[in-house]
């Protein structure tokens, strides 16, 4: 009975990690290159944003992530480059990812349209050791896992304009553990599954005061059901922006960012969960805040859409 106890504890948090292998946020849409390289460079100026996500309060175990990222112009917008280095910690697992992305942008009609590609490493660490367990003979979960490196690499394409985006991206196209025969079928090469990322938003002027913007993200892995965010978002004044999304089969979200002027920016997400596990949670929490720099910042006249 106490080993049987002990292999569904394992199994839950396997299960747990296995679903969330990317770092989920709900303020992706004021930040696309937390989903897609070919964000990087998109703007005339460099942009930081630092990221805390506390997911499933009260729930043991639960999620906790945090992200920094940068990402910026070169050669007068026809590159672009960025670094996210992030840290997901569930259970008693933990994953530390460090990104490059590039990206290189082409005119075309009244946008452009960019390519783009990350690469980088992943590193797990599973402490066993802070498990409770009855069997104190059983010595597998007494010391913690070795640590685990896998680099990764992922590809996306983004198209832009004044005020609709569109874009595809997969984080991770290959991903490959040393313990197993590298393979450019990523199920064959790591236990990493390929996520497929769709998305796509437009911004309405409603009036002189008021913005109003509608954005969608599919989500899908061939191993889980499709999943959709379906989000609306009001600026006001150029300066608040306030929203509400819908993430089929988990959560309700609510929102809002404050550009405090035209560097600065801070935003806040709640997320009322709709899956059982609301019945051990309080909901999620997520901060985020931004800062905008370089010489052509001043230029830039309309506000950020996304």
């Amino acid at each position: 009975m106490k080993r049987i106890l002990l292999m569904i504890a394992a199994i839950l948090i396997g299960i747990i990690a296995k679903a969330q292998q990317d770092v989920m946020v709900s303020q992706y849409m004021f930040n696309g290159l937390f989903l897609n390289p070919a964000y990087a460079g998109s703007h005339k100026y460099f942009s930081s944003s630092l990221l805390h996500r506390s997911q499933w309060v009260g729930f043991t175990g639960a999620p906790q992530s945090s992200m920094i990222s940068v990402d910026g112009p070169l050669l007068n917008q026809t590159m672009g480059v960025g670094l996210i280095v992030s840290n997901d910690h569930i259970g008693v697992t933990d994953q530390t990812d460090i990104f490059g992305n590039y990206s290189y942008h082409l005119p075309l009609g009244k946008g452009k349209l960019a390519f783009g590609i990350k690469a980088g490493v992943s590193r797990y660490y599973s402490k066993y050791d802070q498990l409770t367990y009855w069997d104190q003979e059983d010595e597998v979960f007494s010391s913690n896992l070795t640590t685990k490196w896998l680099p990764k690499f992922g590809f996306g394409t983004y198209y832009y304009a004044d005020k609709w985006y569109a874009g595809l991206s997969i984080p991770t196209l290959v991903a490959y553990d040393a313990d197993k025969d590298f393979s450019l079928d990523v199920e064959k090469s790591s236990d990493v599954r390929r996520h497929y990322f769709l998305t796509g938003g437009y911004v309405f002027e409603l009036n002189k005061l008021l913005k109003l913007k509608p954005s969608l993200l599919l989500k899908y892995t061939p191993a889980a059901p499709l999943q959709a965010d379906i989000n609306v978002n009001l600026l006001y004044n150029d300066q608040f922006w306030f929203g509400a999304s819908y993430r089929t089969m988990d959560a309700v979200t609510l929102l809002i960012e404050y550009q405090t002027n035209y560097r600065f920016r801070v935003g806040y997400a709640y997320d009322f969960t709709t899956s059982r596990i609301r019945n051990y949670s309080s909901g999620s929490h997520e901060i985020l805040i931004g800062y905008d720099f370089g010489k052509d910042l001043i230029k830039v006249k309309t506000p950020r859409f996304f």
